[in-house]
């Protein structure tokens, strides 16, 4: 059943448990919940709620289960496949944890971190390093986006090569389920053998089992040392050949590994239209290394890119000489996204392949874009040290946004031809959401379906926990 208004008791109700700053449902307060970043979904909803703690989560729970009524949990609102939004207006309320951000405790003897899911994961890193440690997870969005987000998309970001996806990273959660309970998953231990590991179901389940509200990490001891180099190759090839000898001389000292086309720096410019890259390559890269004190970290960097250069391999190399250098390096990194959002609507895709393979996927990407959709713009960069390349395109400006998605759905599809074809995924960290819905979904085998079916009928049997968001409707289970 679609409900299309909330009656003034519901509303009560709902004012009754958030309190009446925790309600909005007027258009212009409910603007910035119904709308991603990018600016490639828009959405509705009867009502925005924002609870201010976990029994209040629980209160809304309990009442849209009444009602029967769909919630949409919402973080920061950073995901880039409409998994936050209701793009079929098909009568939810918005549940944003914004204003439940609070890091409830820090213990640097155990290295781990207790935080409200609304917790901006900025703010969390900058509260580990006062406790002279490190929360890894490190992604564009980190001054927006919120953990408990982050474990619902199951987040990855550049550091995923050494320390892991927000799995990895995550020692337990704190959810509301479907029917307002509360599941307290937290124990703080880093070896807990005792049946099923819960907490696994709803990491990457993008809030359709239930709604996290607090989150617990792990922490690592602030590196003493970081450094950065930005460097210059003749092909995509020649910079996978070195990552693999870096990854076997320099070992698990690597902490990011990014490969960036050429093509991409235009991109960035139109952030900071001053930017340049520090070498002139077709194919350039990002290496960091990051360790503890007693190591001689620059010296075994420079020592590598050395060797690396005299064989051909490296053609041009700038080692960063302090941390705003670094930084600068980054920022292309980092603004070349930005500058694609910035252009207008671009075909956008998060393929993930076996790291032998990746010179293979962007060489046959490249080749379709060009004999298939001729005057498209080519784009490939990504973290590459796990496999995970985004190969986005850009349409010609002089093509109609209306013309440009349509064609669109042909260069998507055909870009994930190729990513399947050589045994990889449509999503390597983005998630699924909406938008990916279908093609998730129908490359299932019967098994994989059944086993799914069952986990969203167990821990949510009305479907209520954003319909629509990774599977289909529970009309249309097959």
């Amino acid at each position: 059943m679609t409900i299309h208004s909330l009656s003034p008791d519901i509303l009560s109700a709902f004012e009754g448990a958030v309190g009446r700053s925790g309600l909005t449902t007027d258009a212009a307060g409910m603007a910035k919940y119904l709308g991603d970043w990018a600016g490639d979904y828009r959405g509705g909803a009867l009502a925005v709620l924002r609870p201010g703690s976990a029994a209040e989560v629980q209160a809304l729970m309990r009442l849209c289960s009444e009602l029967g009524l769909g919630v949409i949990p919402q973080g920061g609102n950073t995901g880039l496949v409409s998994g936050a939004i209701d793009t079929n207006c098909a009568g939810l309320v918005v549940v944003s944890l914004e204003r439940l951000n609070a890091i409830r405790r820090i213990d640097p003897d155990n290295f781990t971190l207790q935080a409200d899911a609304g917790c901006v994961l900025q703010t969390m890193k900058d509260a580990s390093e006062a406790e002279d440690c490190l929360f890894p997870l490190a992604l564009g969005a980190q001054g927006s986006c919120q953990i408990g987000g982050n474990a619902a998309t199951n987040a990855g970001g550049v550091n995923v090569l050494r320390y892991g996806m927000a799995r990895d990273l995550i020692l337990g959660l704190e959810v509301v389920l479907a029917d307002g309970e509360l599941w307290n998953g937290f124990s703080g231990l880093r070896k807990n053998n005792s049946g099923y590991d819960l907490k696994q179901l709803f990491i990457g389940s993008e809030g359709t089992l239930g709604i996290i509200t607090g989150v617990e990490v792990k922490l690592f001891p602030k590196p003493a040392q970081v450094e950065t180099a930005y460097l210059g190759l003749s092909s995509f090839e020649a910079a996978m050949t070195l990552f693999n000898r870096a990854r076997r001389a320099c070992s698990d000292l690597i902490s990011a590994f990014e490969i960036i086309g050429a093509e991409c720096v235009e991109l960035a410019r139109l952030i900071e239209p001053g930017m340049t890259a520090p070498v002139t390559a077709p194919a350039q890269a990002l290496i960091e290394l990051s360790s503890g004190p007693t190591i001689d970290l620059n010296g075994i960097l420079a020592g590598f890119l050395a060797d690396a250069m005299e064989e051909g391999l490296v053609t041009n190399a700038v080692l960063a000489t302090s941390g705003a250098q670094a930084k600068s390096f980054w920022a292309i990194r980092e603004k070349l996204v930005e500058g694609q959002a910035k252009r207008g609507y671009h075909v956008r895709t998060d393929l993930s392949v076996r790291i032998s393979d990746i010179p293979a996927l962007i060489e046959r990407a490249r080749r379709f874009v060009a004999i298939e959709h001729p005057g498209w713009i080519a784009l490939a960069y990504g973290h590459a040290g796990d496999g995970n390349i985004h190969f986005n395109v850009l349409p010609p400006l002089s093509l109609g946004a209306t013309e440009a998605r349509a064609r669109g759905i042909a260069v998507t599809a055909g870009l994930y031809d190729i990513a399947v074809d050589l045994g990889g995924s449509i999503s390597a960290e983005h998630g699924i959401g909406r938008s990916r819905r279908r093609e998730f979904w129908d490359a299932l085998s019967p098994t994989h379906r059944r086993m799914v079916t069952a986990l969203k009928t167990a821990l949510d049997p009305k479907g209520l926990v954003n319909p629509g968001c990774l599977l289909p409707s529970t009309e249309t289970f097959s």
